[in-house]
């Protein structure tokens, strides 16, 4: 005895209804994110990206200030340091923090004082960000800024997941540029 054939007509709702839901939703909450956020810049707080944007600045001017204090601390480690600090700079112009990474740490050299722990104390740029106390050995010192690139290309990784486009692209190419970063200073070591 043959089955019988299933109707024409399907029970649920069709392929096009559901695609012209879904594309007039995505309008909705697009719509609706864009007067938010027009809507904390026309109130004068600033929007997430920019915020975000400022952090990644200051962080990146922090790791310009912690080159700066290995810099002075050990200057025979200024040809293998410099390329990758000017890059740490242009980082922070890209995040919109421009003058604040421009000095070299030629520019203002920094008199450091050797403690009897076996550090130097180098007066920083941004004293939040960069630790009081600066590896005496060369080794220590580039492990020290191989984990602090380390550390903020993985923060970066996790923070552009919660960036518009254009910033998170930047946050990405960062991260890399950092991961490449911290690569570079742990390779002579080993």
């Amino acid at each position: 005895m043959p089955l019988p054939l299933p109707s024409r007509t399907p029970s649920g709702p069709r392929r096009r209804s559901l695609l012209a839901s879904a594309a007039g939703a995505a309008l909705l909450v697009g719509c609706s994110s864009g007067t938010e956020e027009s809507e904390e810049s026309a109130s004068g707080s600033p929007s997430a990206t920019e915020r975000a944007r400022a952090r990644a600045a200051r962080e990146s001017g922090g790791l310009v200030a912690r080159y700066d204090a290995v810099l002075a601390v050990h200057p025979a480690l200024a040809v293998r340091l410099a390329p990758l600090r000017a890059e740490a700079a242009r980082h922070v112009e890209a995040f919109g923090g421009a003058g604040k990474a421009s000095p070299s740490a030629t520019d203002s050299p920094a008199s450091p004082t050797v403690s009897p722990t076996g550090s130097a104390s180098v007066p920083p740029a941004d004293p939040s960000a960069v630790p009081s106390a600066v590896p005496i050995t060369d080794t220590d010192a580039l492990a020290g800024l191989a984990a602090a690139e380390r550390t903020l290309a993985d923060r970066r990784a996790t923070q552009l997941l919660d960036v518009p486009g254009e910033l998170a692209r930047l946050l990405a190419s960062v991260a890399a540029a950092g991961a490449a970063h911290a690569y570079l200073l742990t390779e002579g070591t080993r």
